[in-house]
């Protein structure tokens, strides 16, 4: 090959030059291994420079040593072989790091790290908390300070009082287990035990727990509280007394007490003076005086006899109004537990105020922040209203007259029919059972609320429901007053009592302790009496006005122009006879064990007998008729679904 040096074999050298060859290899070798020893010591010292770069310096704080700032004596003195002590007397001012401690005299372990301190201690820790006391115990390597006797610890929020505490420095949190008391502007809580953390601002208090406040009375086994943001946290049974009057009991829940705003679990009761209230969860808010009851909510009233449920009520408690929804039932209280159940989609109850003068309807602000009136539109028109009245404002010896036509001896039995002619048009009131005294039959047009009295109304909206053991009662809407005790059925109502069915465009059912006592039906009125479920007695006409004894219909009268009827009269031995179709400007109707027993006519009557086997189809049913049993609540438990 051209162009390349052969190389020289080793042999071809003499022993003087292969000594030197050898010599400047191992040299060479020499100066690799120093170079990569230097290399590696380098990468040591950076990698150890670089680990102490990213280890975070310890703050001077953790520096355990004790120092001696000032005092007007000190002294040392020896214990064992080992330990010296050392003691200062006199405007002691010591430091451990960032801490500060003032005391009249202090002892100091110097091997230890431990002080004694004795007389007006002082404990600054960073200048954000204070700590005093009369005697202090201070271990420096735990960092833990035993404080006793008129112990003092505040963070400028709140400042905890007690005889003997254990605070911890390195996490600023105080315990004290014999008795202590917490002051937060003008509240005041104290306990047996509690823990106190000075850097988030609570206290946890247990055993015998009592806060007093301006606007409330707390009494708990164990509770929680923020001295920053005045929040206290119920984990335990809590009574809680309202300085203005009422008690909430619950175990679970907050209170801002600076803003007045609370949020309570567990179903929490609330008692006032007339009402208790109910609910698994419960807000309120002091400033609107709106509370919120979820869940399973119930109003008891004991002075007005009434209970709310729902799984929603709203509740201003400064103008004491309420509205429910989410399937609301209310409960009116009767004799012999003989109650009253109203359901529908919406329940709204509020007060308004009566006097010499007569109804003032008041303003009332609901949940929405809407402006409500009690609306006298949604009661009768005073047409009405006044033609109701007209039925009592008659002569009062006509009444007496009427009534004396068929009461003296009280009304026939069931054994006789009897459909009368009577021409003498001055016979126009009504008449009413003989247990019913002339008195009682005005009362309710007559009856004013005291002066100056609180009045409470009710509403009710769309589907609504109404279930009595001995009547019920559909329509869409509802108006309800204690100053009158009238029910008003507005939109397509139906009464049912028994076996009898009332229809009408409006109806108001009057009651007379909590029973019913009357019902009045307004315009296309009609009573549906089911014999069986071929045959029904019917009676129809402008206006329906009946009497209830016990709660079952006992009397009614019909007017209209004219009046008309559908009526299957009985033998003695209770079979058919047959069918009267009748019509008068009045008709009159008796009822005896629930069923109608005898039917008068007033003025104008023409009817019509029809064997009970040649009854015409089109002949048994009035215009108006409408058997509609099964919108009737059969249970007050449909109520609840």
């Amino acid at each position: 090959m051209t162009g390349y040096k052969k190389a020289t074999p080793i042999s071809a050298f003499t022993d003087k030059q292969q000594k030197l060859r050898l010599y400047k290899i191992s040299s060479l070798k020499r100066a690799i291994s120093s170079a990569c020893l230097f290399l590696l010591i380098l990468l040591a010292v950076v990698n150890e420079t670089a680990a102490q770069a990213v280890i975070p310096q310890q703050s001077t704080d953790t520096i355990r040593i004790i120092q001696i700032i000032q005092g007007k004596s000190l002294r040392e003195k020896l214990i064992d072989s080992v330990t010296s002590v050392q003691t200062i007397a006199g405007d002691v001012r010591l430091r451990e790091a960032l801490t500060i401690f003032t005391c009249d005299s202090a002892i100091i372990n110097k091997r230890t790290n431990e002080l004694e301190a004795f007389g007006n201690i002082h404990i600054n820790q960073q200048d954000s908390i204070h700590s005093y006391s009369q005697y202090l115990k201070y271990v420096g390597q735990d960092r833990v300070a035993h404080l006793k006797k008129d112990v003092r610890l505040t963070d400028k929020k709140g400042t905890l009082y007690t005889q003997e505490l254990d605070y911890d420095l390195k996490t600023s949190i105080g315990t004290y287990r014999s008795g202590g008391k917490v002051v937060n502007g003008k509240t005041t809580l104290t306990s047996d035990e509690g823990v106190y953390y000075a850097d988030t601002k609570d206290v946890f208090f247990k055993k015998n727990v009592h806060l007093v406040d301006p606007k409330y009375d707390i009494s708990s086994d164990s509770l929680q509280y923020n001295t920053e943001t005045q929040v206290v946290n119920f984990i335990t049974q809590t009574h809680i007394k309202s300085k203005d009057g009422g008690d909430i009991y619950t175990s679970s829940g907050n209170y801002d007490l600076k803003n007045g705003k609370a949020f309570f679990g567990n179903r929490t009761v609330f008692v006032d003076s007339t009402r208790t209230y109910v609910a698994d969860m419960s807000a309120i808010d002091e400033a609107s005086g709106i509370a919120q009851l979820e869940g399973n909510a119930v109003i008891k009233d004991s002075v007005d006899g009434y209970s709310v449920i729902a799984n929603q009520i709203y509740v201003n408690k400064n103008n004491k109004s309420f509205l429910a929804t989410r399937k609301p039932v209310l409960i009116f209280k009767g004799e012999a537990k003989d109650s009253t159940f109203i359901a529908a989609d919406t329940l709204y109850s509020g007060i308004e105020k009566v006097d010499s003068a007569g109804v003032k309807k008041l303003a009332i602000t609901d949940t929405l922040k809407k402006t409500v009136t009690v609306d006298e539109n949604f009661k009768p028109s005073a047409e009405k209203i006044d033609s109701a009245k007209s039925i009592f404002n008659k002569d009062t010896s006509q009444i007496d007259n009427a009534a004396a036509l068929d009461t003296s001896k009280g009304y026939p039995k069931k054994d006789s029919v009897l459909i009368e002619k009577i021409k003498d048009s001055s016979i126009s009131t009504i008449p009413g059972p003989a247990s019913v005294t002339k008195e009682e039959r005005i009362k309710d047009s007559t009856l004013k609320a005291p002066a100056d009295t609180a009045i409470r109304f009710f509403q009710a909206f769309h589907h609504v429901r109404i279930f009595n053991d001995s009547l019920q009662a559909v329509c869409d809407s509802l108006y309800y007053s204690s100053k009158d005790s009238i029910f008003r059925l507005y939109k397509d109502p139906l009464v049912f009592s028994n076996k009898s069915q009332i229809m009408g465009d409006t109806i108001n059912l009057f009651t007379r302790n909590r029973k019913a006592d009357r019902v009045h039906v307004f315009d296309n009125g009609i009573i549906i009496n089911e014999v069986n479920k071929q045959m029904y007695n019917q009676i129809a006409g402008r206006t329906l006005n009946g009497y209830f004894i016990n709660g079952t219909i006992d009397y009614m009268r019909v007017k209209g122009s004219p009046a008309e009827s559908v009526f299957y009269p009985q033998n003695d031995d209770s079979t058919f006879t047959g069918m009267n179709r009748c019509k008068g400007d009045v008709i009159d109707i008796y009822f005896v064990d629930k069923a109608v027993n005898k039917v008068k006519f007033i003025n104008d009557v023409d009817g019509i007998f029809f064997p009970i086997h040649q009854i015409p189809e089109d002949q048994k049913r009035l215009s108006k008729f409408k058997w509609l049993d099964s919108r009737r609540p059969k249970n007050k438990f449909e109520l609840f679904e």
